[in-house]
């Protein structure tokens, strides 16, 4: 077998997962993290609670438990529920697992953001939800898109949760890759992995180069 016959045997293998793999694991669990990290970030930063430090360690908490672990209780919960290894099950482990890395993105961008815009707007007479929209989303982008675009891609390369809560139906292609490799010896699965690194440094170098992912990540010194 040719390079070239392996690649575009590779492209037509991976077209059956387009579609669940670009609005499963990369758009709906990226946009629903998104959307609940930059709330959870807005919240912690702006507003002073009771147990604030202790929810705050309960978010970041997948960053130091196994990936596996997390993929297990997902098991055994949805089991008790009637929803195992379901779509929905799938989504929510994915959430669940990358939000820390969302949640650290926008809140570094919230740290960085001059409130003094904000404050100017609400002084003009706007309102706070006016204020919201038009100041701080639009200074906070460069942190929700990268923080989406951390969220996608760790979704989509996650393997040891996934096989937890993964089905034949809705496996996810690092899941089906290790199923393959288990039945067939080829070098296809090679093929695929070279597709897989160069996307995926892709699409960082992007956001590198067009958000400064530098400056999203660190907290500045003047602030």
């Amino acid at each position: 077998m040719t390079p070239r016959s392996t690649y575009q045997r590779m492209l037509g293998w991976g077209g059956q997962f387009a579609v669940v793999l670009i609005l499963g694991f990369l758009i709906l669990p990226a946009a629903v993290v998104t959307l609940v990290g930059a709330m959870f970030a807005l919240v912690i930063d702006r507003y002073q609670f009771p147990f604030k430090r202790a929810i705050e360690g309960v978010l970041m908490s997948p960053l130091v438990i196994p990936h596996f672990t997390v993929g297990l209780g997902f098991l055994i919960l949805s089991a008790q529920i009637g929803w195992s290894r379901s779509f929905a099950v799938v989504v929510a482990c994915h959430v669940v697992l990358v939000l820390p890395f969302v949640l650290r993105s926008v809140y570094v961008s919230l740290k960085n953001l001059d409130q003094s815009y904000e404050l100017a707007a609400a002084s003009l007479g706007a309102t706070p939800l006016r204020v919201l929209l038009t100041i701080t989303l639009p200074l906070l982008l460069p942190g929700l898109v990268s923080g989406w675009l951390f969220a996608a891609i760790l979704s989509f390369n996650e393997f040891t949760a996934s096989l937890f809560v993964t089905s034949q139906r809705t496996q996810t292609l690092p899941v089906a890759m290790y199923n393959y490799v288990r039945e067939f010896a080829d070098p296809s699965m090679a093929a695929l992995s070279v597709m897989y690194i160069v996307g995926t440094a892709a699409l960082i170098a992007f956001a590198n180069s067009f958000l400064g992912l530098g400056k999203v990540l660190s907290i500045e010194q003047s602030h």
